[in-house]
């Protein structure tokens, strides 16, 4: 799994490439944790290049999506969600908890 930060004024990119499972979900919560601990609130997770989640990758999103909104401080959105993830989304009852876009430019708009 590769992850790259990409930090705007108004908030961050973060996009994975490759499979988010139980090996590769702590990576993941860590940038989404330093994120937070610096103050970045407002996050878009690019979706497009990722190929599979488990619920540890769900977990992680739980977890931040929990942190980012605690006091309305900002939150977490989705874009680009292949559609296999979008299945996995629904199946899991996700779709009613974030914010799913389908370009990154529309996500960053709307946060």
């Amino acid at each position: 799994m590769e992850i790259t930060n990409t930090q705007f004024k108004r908030c961050d990119i973060v996009k994975v490439i490759g499979r988010i499972d139980s090996s590769s979900a702590p990576q993941l919560m860590e940038i989404f944790n330093q994120l937070i601990d610096s103050g970045r609130y407002r996050i878009v997770f690019n979706m497009s290049d990722v190929n599979f989640i488990s619920s540890a990758g769900l977990r992680v999103l739980i977890t931040t999506q929990k942190n980012c909104k605690r006091f309305n401080r900002g939150e977490l959105v989705l874009s680009n969600a292949p559609e296999n993830i979008k299945a996995a989304l629904e199946l899991a009852g996700f779709t009613t908890l974030f914010k799913i876009f389908e370009t990154e430019v529309e996500a960053v708009g709307n946060i």
